[in-house]
């Protein structure tokens, strides 16, 4: 213990250490939440080749510039964080992305450095900035000076740096703000290409022409179902009945002289909407409740969705050609930025190698663009997790890698091919690729003879297993379990009445009638509740009298479903638009390959493969570390002495004002700049 410290001042500092570290994780978190806010905001229209989440750990501004982007300095610090921030760009031996790692974060880098520079003509004043750095400060309560500066101090950021950020941002929303307004307005010709190729999009919805039966009791309503399906009316059964709309016998919507006028389905609850839209023939649906009620739909007429003439559509169809057209603009000016970047490598061991992987229609696609797709894809990082690492280096290189270039000479070739035949077609290179595909797919058709074979193919996709719910009363004697399932009516509750009658009550919850995995067997009591002698009671049923080991049981069977299969009639039209999605997305990827084919493209992925497999030029920089100093050598006589205690006299005691005790710790580094709210 040091001279002169109280016992127990280490354990109230560790106290007060450990309070102020929670809260630095708490304002550590808060502050991650807004720079990634912010940075996603600065780089989220730069979809074609910027990476939010990667671009933002760009943002730190001290350390040891390694390349320069347009005179713009990164440094290997802000890359070495974006390595490490990611699990994809570990450079550890083996590791499966190690040797993409390098290309990607100095590309990236390069590709962020060149949008930056292409914002430096925008004008943003401080007023602006002050105004939005207040915002961010007050939504995270980080109002207190010292609590801005530490929040930004554990993000290596300062206050500075931290507006600089939010001026790029600003200035990048008035950037691309002012490319969309000069796109100009869409033509006659591409607005009708984009409709003709997209009519699936503009279908009127689907409507019905029915009545309803709502009711508060479940019981009620399925008796009132038993009459519908027995054949009673049913507007008069609604008008009897029914707590909503029986004024006009349960009309769905105001009558139309006698007839209801049609609804969509959302004039229902969701629940009753499904099923009574299944019903394309017309029909009755099962009791549904929803919201604490019971309805009962009797569909009289389905009236199929049909689609929009295009003056009715037109409003739609400007607003996407439109958005296309401003997609085009901004991956353009990204594009020029890029290509005119000029790139300077301080430190030489940050130079990459960025071979050409495709060439089409006049265009190189540099493989950093194939690494991009890699890493961007949420379900590589999954996979990376799941499979065994050996396995991953052929997924990726056979199986990922060699889709994306395909997709990347689509796209860089797809402008050539929307010329060639004539077609007004608008949007980024992969937009137009979708439309050229839709273009090859547009008189594919589906016959009913093919729904009807996929039917018959594919019949047990459509069978609705029986389920029901079940609470189970166990009685001792055979007698006293019939008698009690001969005197209980279903009125009041089944527990209690089943255990004022001597039974043991258990709820078995949702069952079905499958196997248990413990015996092999279903349950003799399941099997009952699924069985045809049901004594129907209130809402539900009771099972015959089952022995259980040595006990007697009576099953509470509710909502109980019966087995049944779903009616091509019911399903059809479902299936007709899954074959025509499928036969279109083949018709359409044929048609583009051969139309790519046609410009003879090169791809060079295996080469590019073949010498990423050779001993690696591309693996990070190892981050430099401080050279130790070295001690100075002493003869041995120095060396002895120095180990030696040495005494000196005492000076001479003064007696000075007390000072408070200084902390071992460095001070923090206050707020360089902090305007005033």
């Amino acid at each position: 213990m040091q001279a002169g410290r109280p016992a127990g001042c280490g354990a109230r500092n560790r106290a007060r250490r450990q309070a102020k570290q929670g809260e630095s994780v708490n304002k550590k978190t808060a502050v991650n939440g807004l720079l990634i806010g912010l940075s996603v905001l600065l780089v989220a229209g730069m979809a074609y080749q910027f990476t939010p989440n990667v671009g933002s750990l760009f943002n730190r501004q001290e350390g040891t510039p390694v390349i320069k982007v347009n005179g713009d300095a990164v440094t290997a610090e802000q890359l070495e964080s974006a390595r490490r921030a990611s699990p994809l760009l570990a450079d550890e031996p083996g590791s499966v992305l190690a040797d993409d790692a390098k290309v990607y974060l100095v590309s990236q880098a390069i590709d962020r450095g060149a949008v930056l520079s292409g914002l430096k003509d925008v004008q943003v004043s401080r007023a602006d900035v002050n105004a939005e750095v207040q915002k961010v400060r007050e939504s995270n309560k980080l109002t207190d000076n010292k609590a801005w500066t530490d929040a930004l101090q554990s993000n290596g950021l300062t206050d500075a740096s931290f507006r600089t950020q939010v001026r790029q941002q600003l200035a990048y929303q008035r950037k691309t703000d002012e490319l969309r307004k000069a796109v100009p307005a869409p033509t006659d010709a591409e607005l009708k290409a984009y409709y003709d190729l997209n009519k699936s999009k503009y279908q009127a919805e689907p409507q019905i022409v029915g009545r309803q039966i709502v009711v508060t009791d479940k019981a009620k309503a399925q008796s009132l179902l038993a009459q519908a399906r027995g054949g009673a009316d049913f507007a008069v059964l609604a008008s009897a009945n029914s707590t909503e709309n029986k004024d006009r016998g349960g009309a769905l919507a105001p009558l139309d002289g006698n007839q209801p006028r049609p609804v969509l389905q959302a004039a229902l609850p969701t629940a009753v909407g499904e099923a009574a839209f299944r019903l394309k023939n017309g029909g009755l649906t099962d009791v549904i409740e929803s919201g604490g009620k019971f309805y009962i739909v009797k569909v009289e007429k389905f009236l199929p969705g049909q689609p929009k003439t295009f003056e009715q559509a037109k409003t739609d169809v400007v607003s996407a050609v439109r958005q296309q057209k401003q997609n085009a603009a901004l991956e353009k000016w990204s594009d020029d930025l890029r290509k005119n970047a000029q790139v300077e490598y301080v430190d030489p061991t940050w130079k990459v190698e960025n071979p050409t992987v495709a060439s089409v229609a006049g265009h190189n696609i540099p493989y950093s663009d194939v690494v991009a797709q890699v890493m961007n894809n949420q379900q590589i990082a999954g996979l990376i997790g799941q499979l065994p690492a050996e396995q991953l280096p052929t997924l990726l290189n056979k199986t990922f890698k060699p889709q994306v270039v395909q997709q990347l000479i689509q796209g860089y070739a797809a402008p050539n091919i929307a010329q060639k035949l004539g077609l007004s077609l608008s949007g980024s290179r992969q937009e137009i690729a979708q439309q050229l595909a839709a273009y090859g797919a547009r008189d594919v058709k589906v016959s009913d003879a093919d729904v009807q074979k996929y039917y018959r193919e594919n019949v047990k996709q459509y069978e609705v297993p029986a389920s029901a719910t079940l609470d189970e009363a166990s009685f001792k004697d055979k007698n006293q379990a019939a008698a009690f399932r001969a005197d209980w009516n279903g009125q009041g509750d089944f527990v209690t009445a089943a255990s004022k009658a001597g039974g043991t009550v258990s709820e078995r919850g949702q069952v079905s009638p499958t196997a248990d995995q413990t015996t092999g067997a279903v349950s003799p009591l399941t099997a009952a509740a699924f069985g045809q002698n049901l004594r129907s009671v209130g809402a539900g049923s009771l099972t015959p009298v089952v022995p259980v080991g040595d006990r007697f049981s009576v099953g509470y069977v509710r909502d109980l479903v019966r087995p049944t299969t779903r009616p091509l009639s019911e399903v059809g039209d479902e299936i007709r638009q899954g074959l025509l999605s499928s036969k279109q997305a083949e018709a359409g990827q044929a048609f583009l390959d051969k139309q790519v084919s046609a410009l003879s493209p090169k791809n060079n992925l295996d080469q590019v493969l073949e010498a990423q497999a050779k001993p690696s030029r591309r693996r990070l920089p190892k981050p430099k570390r401080p050279r130790r100093r070295r001690r100075e050598r002493r003869p041995p006589q120095m060396r002895r002495e120095a180990a030696l205690p040495r005494h000196r006299p005492s000076p001479p005691k003064r007696r000075r004002p007390t000072k408070p005790q200084q902390s071992r710790h460095p001070p923090t580094p206050e707020l360089e700049h902090l305007p005033e709210k």
